[in-house]
């Protein structure tokens, strides 16, 4: 079984936050979470230092290859940094490999 996981901690979110299913916008200091299993990609978020994770609207996302699930989980990075109630990309369905 293929599998593959993303963190990085200390994401800023720009004006807007980050929508997340279970809470609404967060907004903050957070952590995001990216986890492959061979087929899709499933991105969290949690406030650095807490134990709790909510999904990122729009995640799970289909991915075909670690490589974009790696590079998915770096736009979700920039684009919480971003703001603007980030989400999952869900152009990045189409990402070659």
């Amino acid at each position: 079984m293929v599998f593959a996981s993303w963190t990085t901690p200390g994401v800023f979110t720009g004006r807007g936050g980050a929508r997340t299913v279970e809470a609404g916008i967060l907004t903050g200091d957070l952590t995001v979470h990216t986890t492959w299993d061979g087929r899709r990609a499933d991105v969290a978020v949690q406030y650095s230092g807490t134990s709790q994770w909510f999904t990122l609207s729009g995640s799970p996302v289909s991915c075909r290859s670690e490589r974009a699930s790696r590079d998915l989980h770096q736009e979700v990075v920039e684009s919480i940094r971003a703001g603007a109630e980030a989400t999952v990309p869900q152009f990045h369905q189409t990402a070659g490999s």
